[in-house]
């Protein structure tokens, strides 16, 4: 109701109460604002064909209620089509919850503590495929019992030990993670997806992209999915070869775009030796989960993806051999587009856009850019000074600072574009 006070959200996400040095928490959720139940519910048509149009603006404006965080997702990520009806979603989401099942019995089959209750935190097998540790020593010969095993399972059984280490470091803070099976179900979903993406298997920050699934949507398979859709976008940047981090095509753009809308802190930096922006990587790689708490780390992901919302998500992601323009013709709408993505639509570029996330980092950049000119004199000072923001930051001004530069550099894109033309 318009005019009631803003209830704080903190209460949906417990934090252990010896914990007294977590980042305090700025959402609130906003009558009139917020995306609640009910406006939530009314968006929906009697078959149910979501108007996602009527949520884009209130989720950038408000964020979403908690109590409905994860169904919301799971649209916003590209899991359903909107125009679906509510029993193709339900028979979409038991094949998939049955797709997810056969691969946690591939795995389970292969090593049985997938799928037990628990999680491991010591490495099982050596790349000579021997047993790492006596503990391992008889599920690694009942695995060579029948021949020598195959790369890819010697490969996935590297990972399962660094999974669970992370698992255990993964938002302690929280009471959500007291529970040994919240922390297997966590532990099941990244070794299920390690091994059917064997190009990534798993780097270190995927369980802080992970870790929200498992608390928002109760059954482990819609966790999984939600969590499988996010990695498409992200996949890129935990993608790494002997000579390349995946992340460092962003931290590229992230240098491009810094030197557009602030050439003096781009040069400042160059002259104290960041010019690959490493710095930066956390950021991007983590989509600053350690830079806000974990309420509104939240908040900020949901107005990105509410942002960059492109309704044809869901078809080009389970139809690959789809064209943008074939998807494209799906949509009559502009309305159904996220304000970001509306803008992107405007360049006439053979090029992928650069995602929000680059221009919300250029953003925390250009708001320290006066502290980083006058205080650093290393790039330890500036990650000194960047860690500082750790708890500081408003979530919806860095999202409405990154729209600003983000239409800048275009301009300045266009301008350039223009002077070049005539010259």
């Amino acid at each position: 109701m318009w005019g009631a006070p803003a209830e704080p959200a903190d209460s949906y996400y417990e934090v252990r109460p010896e914990c007294t040095d977590v980042p305090g928490t700025k959402f609130k959720i906003r009558p009139g604002k917020t995306l609640s139940v009910r406006k939530w519910k009314a968006a929906f048509s009697p078959d149910g064909q979501l108007d996602i149009g009527q949520t884009l603006g209130r989720i950038h404006r408000g964020g979403i209620h908690p109590t409905i965080r994860g169904e919301v997702w799971e649209f916003l990520l590209g899991c359903f089509d909107p125009r679906s009806t509510y029993e193709e979603r339900e028979q979409l989401r038991e094949e998939r919850r049955e797709q997810y099942e056969k691969w946690k019995i591939v795995c389970h089959e292969i090593f049985p503590v997938v799928g037990s209750g628990e999680f491991i935190t010591a490495p099982v097998i050596t790349e000579d495929a021997e047993a790492a540790t006596p503990n391992s020593t008889e599920i690694v010969n009942d695995l060579i019992s029948n021949g020598p095993l195959d790369k890819r399972i010697i490969n996935w059984l590297l990972l399962l030990h660094q999974i669970g280490l992370d698992v255990k470091r993964t938002d302690r803070s929280l009471i959500f993670y007291e529970k040994q099976e919240n922390l297997a179900k966590l532990w099941d979903i990244l070794v299920v997806y390690a091994w059917i993406d064997t190009d990534v298997g798993y780097c270190q920050g995927m369980s802080d992209i992970c870790s929200p699934m498992i608390i928002l949507l109760k059954n482990e398979a819609d966790a999984f999915w939600c969590f499988e859709r996010l990695m498409r976008r992200l996949r890129g940047n935990f993608k790494c070869t002997e000579s390349s981090v995946g992340v460092e095509s962003q931290l590229s753009h992230l240098a491009m775009v810094t030197q557009v809308i602030d050439p003096k802190l781009h040069q400042h930096l160059e002259t104290l030796g960041g010019g690959d922006y490493l710095f930066a990587v956390r950021m991007l790689m983590v989509l600053f989960r350690r830079e806000f708490s974990f309420c509104d780390s939240l908040y900020l992901w949901e107005m990105m993806w509410a942002l960059e919302y492109d309704p044809d998500l869901f078809y080009l992601y389970e139809e690959p051999t789809l064209s943008m323009e074939e998807a494209k013709m799906r949509s009559r709408s502009m309305r159904h587009y996220g304000k970001f993505e509306r803008e992107n639509m405007k360049i006439k570029s053979e090029e992928a856009p650069l995602p929000i996330s680059v221009f919300l980092v250029a953003s925390v950049l250009k708001d320290k850019s006066t502290k980083l000119l006058h205080e650093a004199r290393g790039l330890d000072d500036v990650v000194k000074i960047l860690n500082d923001i750790t708890g500081s930051l408003d979530a919806k001004k860095a999202c409405n600072e990154a729209i600003k530069l983000h239409k800048k550099y275009l301009k300045k894109g266009e301008a350039e574009a223009e002077e070049s033309w005539v010259s």
